[in-house]
């Protein structure tokens, strides 16, 4: 049941990153095709503020929901961790017939303990990148046609917008695991 669950949640988070990406994808075919047919004239812009927002908007929503199904299939993955540890306690004899796993690594699930960049490598840490370049992107359309075209206003405009963004979202990724990791599952880790 458990090991079910764990396949639901990891497939629910693949189904969400995977709608995201073709989401991303189509949209920006589409802003290209009207680039090219407005001659990055206003409908372009009209366009590309229209749509970056949105999909920046769908990218923190498919961040947070493949956040909490990551959490949930740790959850699940150290429940399993629990009942491995009881039935090797309770009946010994079993153990030729299991995996048996050292104690070091047996809830060593999802996050690495300590590695800054771990947050990076999850479904959700991609959706975070992907997310702050459309709102970084979102910020230069805007300062393009702020700053009568400028790039240089393009360029600062973006990088102060999506690196904020990229770390705001990192960081909320690596509270929501702390918090997850310091909450009790069973009788032994209260």
């Amino acid at each position: 049941m458990l090991q079910g669950a764990r396949a639901a949640t990891i497939a629910e988070s693949n189904g969400r990153a995977n709608m995201f990406l073709a989401a991303v994808s189509g949209g920006l075919v589409a802003l290209g095709l009207v680039a090219t047919a407005s001659d990055l004239g206003a409908a372009f812009y009209g366009f590309g503020l229209v749509l970056l927002p949105t999909l920046a908007f769908v990218g923190l929503v498919t961040l947070e929901r493949t956040l909490q199904t990551s959490i949930e299939d740790t959850e699940y993955a150290r429940r399993i961790a629990l009942l491995r540890t009881y039935y090797f306690e309770q009946a010994p004899e079993i153990a030729p017939y299991l995996l048996s796993v050292p104690p070091a690594e047996q809830l060593h699930t999802g996050r690495v303990p300590g590695d800054r960049w771990q947050g990076y490598r999850t479904v959700a840490g991609m959706v975070a990148v992907i997310t702050a370049v459309l709102a970084g992107s979102t910020a230069a359309l805007a300062a393009i046609l702020i700053f009568d075209h400028s790039l240089a206003a393009a360029v600062i405009s973006g990088a102060a917008v999506a690196v904020p963004v990229l770390i705001a979202m990192i960081r909320h990724q690596d509270l929501a695991w702390y918090r997850a990791a310091a909450e009790p599952l069973g009788p032994d880790e209260e």
